[in-house]
């Protein structure tokens, strides 16, 4: 905007407020700023970049003989890391097809290398760069690396060596910020990259293919990613050095991870698409019904996958008292929190949510996962992120397995159609247990929970008869499930407010649950404050492992900006260090699988879950090996770590 109103001549010298994530941060022109700590760093600020191709000198060479491939490759191998990029067909890399890539070692020169679409011609070139690639003496630097590992997987070359990874350095720094190179770019360097659109066009059914574009425009492309990426690593891996921790924590974890992701990815695992289509056929009769139902119900028919309808519905012709306010549109908010409150009272309101529920299990899940089975493998390759949640958890997406609903009976029936990739193996699901509770345990160092977790009771039966102060035997099933619902609701930081919205109690109630489980386990309560205060005076919180999450509202003005900060002071120690936890049993899994020599996959990472490809014959030899490694992946914690054990013919069987 600056530059189409001011010119391309007046843009730069625009002050910008620094670049924030979707979470609410305090920005360093605000007033509130001047309480932040000197020790935390504040983000970038997002400056209009005035470097460009154009005006920033350069050297870009374009490698298109054998004799200038064998020149580059004996000028690389003498280095001790190098920076490569890959440019492909797809943004899928179990899909893509390589195009070419570009290598740097330094800033400001950089060579791109085009490999031909005759098959016998490209294989001859990748060839070429195969020792190259696979000598592990040599680093390699990249801007997010696990795509081009896994690209060139497919293309028969395992990349060897310590991986540099500049997206996942910066997410290490900046857990919050986004990070994709262009971005990054802006931010750091000042540096506007070329545009992938003035290349291939926008997103659409005319966007070329980088193969339809001319190879002089594409070395410049190419060339220049790689030389901005060996710039941002020289900019980022200072930093790291900087902060205590962040190094080793990037080297013992985050590193390796890489290639652990991109492994996994390269698997993926089959599904039953057979299974699917009887489902959806299922699921659309009951869809039906219930709309009908609904209508029958209503007196009228309306459109159920509308908001509006939906609003106008229930509050003007139905006339039920509507609680909420009117959203920015002007409409009733129909939102699930909304109906919810209201659909124990009406039967239609219930009918409205079941229907909407199963109809996005039916579109996420049931509908999509068919189509996006690989036509090169019969398999789904979820992707893997690493750079995504700011606890340093996982997260996945095409298809997103954190977000199927298994607590339903309907959602849970999606994983029945995860299946192993033949009939010699089967699906084995190893995860941990409540180990978010045994964490707080034993970084809180309360007595109480302790001694329940070492005389291995059921802690929310244990924690039940200290609140309710009756004996462990004589606890009921509803004391069980509240004590539960306040164990979790501690570890998120919750309030009387919504505890008693979670158990249908009043607040006073709520709140004499929660005084007296904080009388029973005192050493929480000394955690939680004393994480609180250190958060204020360092602006930042950290795992057992080193990450940090910086805290930008910990001193704002804002209470609710204030508390939910506080409440991710206490949670991300916690959350984060399971993050770390299982990551680390992930690599020493992987690493464990290979030297092995077994036929035994990893194929996925849910939450605390592991699932593997596990052959037959294999599993009374490996279960034990990666049950051993996920136990121990953080040794002497003072507190057991147990992992449950599940195979079976299908993904919901083996859980």
């Amino acid at each position: 905007l600056a530059k189409e109103i001011l010119g391309e001549e007046s843009a730069p010298v625009l002050a910008q407020k620094p670049a924030i994530s979707n979470s609410k941060q305090t920005s360093l022109f605000d007033e509130e700023s001047a309480l932040l700590p000197v020790e935390t760093p504040a983000p970038v600020a997002h400056s209009v970049a005035h470097k460009h191709l154009t005006n920033t000198p350069h050297i870009y060479h374009l490698v298109d003989s054998d004799e200038k491939c064998a020149n580059l490759i004996a000028k690389l191998q003498q280095c001790g890391v190098i920076c490569f990029d890959t440019e492909t067909t797809d943004i899928d890399a179990t899909r893509a097809e390589l195009v070419g890539f570009s290598f740097a070692v330094e800033a400001g020169e950089a060579w791109y290398v085009p490999i031909s679409e005759d098959q016998q011609q490209a294989y001859r070139r990748i060839t070429l760069f195969k020792p190259l690639l696979e000598n592990p003496a040599i680093g390699k630097i990249g801007q997010n690396l696990k795509y081009d590992i896994t690209v060139l997987k497919r293309h028969g070359v395992e990349v060897e060596g310590d991986v540099f990874d500049t997206m996942v350095m910066h997410y290490l720094l900046e857990p919050e910020m986004r990070h994709n190179m262009d971005f990054l770019a802006e931010s750091y360097l000042a540096y506007q990259p070329i545009s992938i659109e003035t290349l291939i066009g926008k997103k659409g059914k005319d966007q070329l293919s980088m193969r339809d574009v001319v190879v002089e425009k594409v070395k410049d492309y190419a060339a220049e990613d790689a030389d901005v990426t060996i710039q941002l690593y020289h900019h980022f891996w200072p930093k790291l050095e900087k902060q205590e921790g962040l190094t080793k924590l990037y080297a013992s974890i985050e590193g390796p991870l890489v290639k652990v992701l991109s492994a996994m990815e390269s698997e993926g695992i089959r599904i039953d698409t057979d299974y699917l289509q009887k489902y959806a056929v299922e699921l659309g009769s009951e869809i039906a019904l219930l709309e009908q139902k609904v209508w029958d119900t209503a007196g009228f028919s309306f459109n159920l996958g509308s908001p509006k309808q939906v609003g106008e519905a229930l509050f003007e012709k139905l006339k039920l008292t509507y609680r909420g306010g009117k959203t920015k549109s002007g409409q009733y908010s129909t939102d699930e929190e909304t109906l919810s409150d209201m659909a124990a009272d009406s039967p239609v309101v219930s009918d409205i949510l079941r229907h909407r529920m199963l109809t996005k299990l039916k579109s996420t899940y049931v509908d999509a996962l068919p189509r996006m089975v690989n036509p090169h493998t019969g398999r789904i390759h979820s992707s893997f992120n690493q750079t995504i949640a700011a606890t340093g958890r996982l997260s996945s997406n095409n298809p997103n397995l954190q977000n199927i609903p298994v607590r339903s009976p309907e959602g849970a029936r999606i994983r029945e159609a995860f299946i192993p990739r033949d009939d010699d193996h089967i699906l084995l699901a190893v995860d941990y247990s409540q180990i978010e509770l045994r964490l707080i345990a034993a970084i809180s160092g309360d007595e109480g929970m302790l001694e329940a977790f070492k005389a291995e009771q059921d802690i929310h039966r244990a924690t039940a008869a200290r609140v309710f102060d009756i004996p462990y035997d004589e606890v009921s099933r509803e004391q069980r499930y509240k004590a539960k619902t306040v164990n979790f609701s501690i570890i998120y930081g919750a309030g009387a407010q919504n505890l008693s919205r979670q158990l249908g109690i009043k607040r006073t109630e709520a709140k004499e649950l929660i005084d007296n489980y904080f009388a029973k386990y005192p050493g929480l309560r000394r955690y939680m404050e004393h994480t609180v205060a250190e958060a204020r005076e360092r602006g930042y919180v950290s795992t057992l492992m080193g990450r940090r999450r910086y805290l930008r509202d910990i001193h704002s003005r804002n209470s609710l900006l204030r508390s939910n900060a506080e409440r991710m002071a206490i949670n991300t120690p916690i959350q984060g260090t399971a993050a770390d936890m299982i990551k680390i049993a992930m690599i020493s899994i992987n690493h464990a699988l290979r030297q092995g020599g077994f036929r035994t996959k990893m194929i996925l990472q849910v939450h605390d879950e592991l699932v593997f490809d596990a052959h037959k014959d294999e599993v009374a030899r490996v279960q034990p090996v990666i049950e051993g490694l996920m136990k121990n992946a953080i040794p002497d914690l003072g507190v057991p770590i147990l992992v449950e054990t599940g195979e079976g013919k299908n993904w919901l069987e083996a859980h």
